[in-house]
């Protein structure tokens, strides 16, 4: 991404063979206010070098050539621009004299699809930038912005408090996320519990998937944020610090409530097989039962029918009608002690 940048709009630059929507927005703010106008790329550099004051640049789903300039404009050293782009399975955290890294894993649900969406939110944050990465749908970061810029007591604070505001955001958006599993794991359990004859489980075993992602989303940030707050805690404002160790006990709760989940689901599921296993249970004694039955007149039957001359009642008057009450009186006996055993 070269300096014959434009911007175009809020949303991005206009350049050939680029994204349109890579930039989300440029701005340079000083003592905590917002400099008025939009930024072209090529005059960051201008503003970063002016006491308080720093640049905060909003990236989506950049390619190596437009972060690679990024980095040149904003004077991020020593960072290889393709480990940043490169999928990351678990949060990171790395720190590099006044320079911190962070990588966040987001969350979405998806209404229309009712399954989550995980993303990936990369922060750098120097003494004069913040530089943010975000892959995916979720957590997108222009509220977050707009919020701050109504609060420049805070803004004032640099950039260490637009990472710890990227960060709350992240942690806060879990919540809407483990609310609409909590929904559907209620809507599972009375399936599992209702007379109808389906078994929700594959939806059990994928929502269960789902709500582990999450879990480890939400698990493995505990470590990385917490030796931010440790590695940072002499260096960064009291505020920022404050507000990242709330965020820590936010991030804390979802973990639970995500573990919490992956437990109620695990019950679901196994009710659910206990559930299949009994009605199985029950259909194989029932056709049994309708077996034993229907295999009293099949006997009599074949038993006549193999044309002996010598058989009970073959000559009798009344033999046929005698042999027919005997098998429907065995076959009656039968029904009813199988009603009362249960088995029909």
């Amino acid at each position: 991404m070269g300096p014959g940048f434009v911007r175009c709009g809020r949303f991005g630059l206009t350049h050939p063979g680029y994204d349109l929507t890579v930039i989300v927005d440029c701005a340079a703010y000083e003592h905590g206010k917002r400099v008025t106008g939009q930024l072209h790329l090529s005059q960051i550099g201008t503003w970063i070098d002016r006491p308080e004051t720093f640049v905060w640049l909003g990236l989506r789903v950049p390619s190596v050539e437009e972060l690679a300039e990024s980095f040149q404009q904003c004077g991020v050293e020593d960072l290889d621009v393709e480990e940043v782009l490169a999928p990351h399975e678990r949060p990171v955290f790395a720190v590099d004299g006044e320079q911190s890294t962070l990588v966040l894993r987001t969350a979405h649900v998806n209404p229309a699809l009712g399954e989550i969406k995980l993303g990936e939110l990369s922060v750098i944050v120097g003494p004069s930038y913040v530089l943010s990465v975000r892959h995916g749908q979720a957590s997108p970061l222009s509220a977050t912005r707009r919020e701050l810029e109504t609060d420049p007591e805070t803004l004032a604070l640099g950039p260490s408090a637009v990472l710890a505001a990227i960060v709350n955001q992240v942690v806060e958006d879990y919540r809407p996320v483990l609310d609409a599993f909590e929904r559907a794991a209620l809507e599972i359990e009375q399936e599992v519990f209702a007379e109808s004859l389906r078994r929700p489980v594959q939806r059990v075993y994928e929502l269960k998937r789902q709500v582990r992602e999450l879990s480890g989303a939400t698990d493995a940030l505990d470590e990385p944020l917490d030796r931010l707050i440790r590695r940072r805690r002499v260096v960064w404002p009291a505020g920022v610090i404050a507000e990242l160790e709330e965020a820590a006990d936010v991030l804390d709760r979802s973990a639970n409530r995500a573990r919490t989940l992956s437990d109620l689901l695990t019950s679901a599921l196994d009710a659910s097989l206990a559930t299949i296993s009994v009605q199985q249970n029950e259909d194989m004694r029932k056709i049994s039962a309708w077996v034993a039955i229907a295999a009293v007149p099949t006997m009599i039957a074949g038993i006549y029918g193999m044309n002996f001359e010598n058989l009970p009642e073959l000559d009798y008057e009344y033999g046929y009608f005698v042999v027919i009450g005997f098998m429907i009186f065995v076959c009656t006996f039968m029904y009813r002690r199988f009603r009362k055993s249960g088995w029909l």
